[in-house]
């Protein structure tokens, strides 16, 4: 069995070295052209967007990742930027992808920093 350290240890190595950005400096990036993307479900998505992000829940990323930019910046959002941290990881790893960020601290550190959020209701 793996001690609890060891277990800290190799989560922790997961998430090394991935890219991030913070929400101001996001905001900025989007103004300038790069590409914001909520990989959180639809219920999320439906209750709470950043304006100017796509949808594209990471339950289909194999469905949809290809067709990313390689081009600009994307960066990958989530609640809290777990999740966009995964998907980050893999992106880079798996994918060769050398041109995405983790939105650190997700939509929820984009709200805290004073950044709009639209809540109006989608049609369906």
């Amino acid at each position: 069995m793996l001690a609890p350290s060891t277990i800290v240890s190799a989560v922790t190595d997961l998430f090394t070295g991935i890219p991030e950005t913070h929400p101001h400096e996001a905001k900025e990036l989007m103004a300038a052209g790069s590409l914001m993307v909520d990989i959180r479900e639809a219920d999320e998505w439906e209750e709470v967007r950043i304006p100017g992000a796509e949808f594209k829940p990471l339950s289909e990323i194999n469905d949809w990742h290809e067709g990313l930019p390689r081009d600009r910046t994307v960066i990958l959002q989530c609640r809290s930027g777990n999740r966009s941290a995964m998907a980050t990881s893999a992106l880079i790893r798996q994918a060769g992808m050398d041109n995405v960020v983790n939105l650190a601290g997700g939509i929820i550190a984009w709200h805290q920093a004073g950044l709009p959020i639209d809540l109006d209701p989608l049609p369906h």
